[in-house]
C-alpha cells in the first residue's frame, strides 16, 4: 500500500510542477521546456490513474513514465539556475522517475 501511495503522491506532485513550469515557459517562449513538460505532466496523470486502479499494465507504464519523467529533470535543468519552476519542475520530474523506477523493479 505504501508503494501505491508514493506513487501516486509522486505522480501527482509531478504533474502539478509539470503544469506550473509550462504556464511559466510559455511566457518566456521555452518551446523544448513546454513539449516534455506536456508530455511529462501526461504520463503522469495517466500513471497515477493506472495506479489507483491496479491496472495489469503498470510495470510498462512506470517504465515509460521514469523516461519521460528523466528527460523532463534533464530538460528543466538546464533552465533551474534562473527560472525557479523549472528548478521545482527538475526535482519533482527526478523524484517521480526514482519511484517509477523503484515500483517497476518490484514488479519486474
Amino acid at each position: 500500500m505504501k508503494d501505491l501511495k508514493s506513487c501516486i503522491d509522486a505522480c501527482l506532485a509531478c504533474l502539478v510542477t509539470c503544469e506550473k513550469c509550462i504556464t511559466d515557459c510559455i511566457k518566456v517562449g521555452n518551446q523544448d521546456c513546454i513539449i516534455l513538460c506536456r508530455d511529462c505532466a501526461d504520463i503522469c496523470a495517466l500513471c497515477a490513474r493506472f495506479e489507483a486502479r491496479g491496472s495489469a499494465y503498470g510495470h510498462d507504464l512506470h517504465v515509460l513514465c521514469a523516461k519521460i519523467c528523466t528527460a523532463c529533470a534533464e530538460e528543466c535543468a538546464k533552465h533551474a539556475a534562473h527560472h525557479a519552476s523549472c528548478k521545482a519542475c527538475a526535482a519533482a520530474c527526478k523524484e517521480c522517475a526514482e519511484t517509477c523506477t523503484a515500483l517497476a523493479t518490484t514488479m519486474a
